[in-house]
């Protein structure tokens, strides 16, 4: 299954991590409108990203709720056919929650850096650090710790939860 060393925190400047990702990428900033659509899903978070062309991926992954890097095993299923695909999840399991956002795409070596501007949330960054098979956990942490270094990303606005769960708080 494939892997990531994950992390999440909030976002004080935009404009200054723009500025500091464009500084240290290879590539972006791409711009990506993304619908999320969550499903109940027992054994980890199941949900279908919807792009604005009516393609999307449908994703399953695990990932412990943590503050700091964490591992993230994932597997993504592409259709052409969002509706189709939407209608029948949430015939047989119904919807349990949707996030929406603009995401800035930015790569830095094997990192995905995303800033998000997450609707009803605010703006967020998250950092993706993409393993190959035989790659190591602590390469891929200490990847994403001289990462936050270079974007200025301090502990404590580092985040644990999903921004489904931080909708969910946020509404109750």
């Amino acid at each position: 299954m494939p892997q990531n060393i994950e992390i999440k925190a909030r976002i004080h400047n935009v404009e200054a991590l723009i500025q500091s990702a464009e500084r240290i990428s290879d590539e972006g900033p791409i711009t990506i409108h993304q619908d999320d659509i969550f499903f109940p899903c027992p054994n980890g978070r199941l949900k279908l990203r919807i792009f604005p062309d009516a393609t999307a991926d449908l994703i399953f992954y695990q990932r412990p709720d943590k503050t700091g890097p964490k591992t993230s095993d994932y597997i993504i299923y592409r259709t052409q056919n969002s509706d189709t695909l939407r209608k029948t999840l949430a015939m047989a399991h119904g919807e349990s929650g949707r996030v929406t956002k603009k995401r800035l795409l930015f790569l830095s070596g094997r990192t995905r850096i995303h800033i998000d501007d997450v609707h009803n949330l605010g703006h967020f960054v998250e950092l993706e650090v993409v393993l190959a098979d035989g790659d190591s956990y602590e390469g891929g942490v200490r990847e994403a710790n001289e990462l936050m270094k270079k974007l200025n990303i301090s502990e404590g606005d580092l985040i644990e939860n999903a921004y489904i769960d931080l909708i969910e708080a946020a509404q109750s």
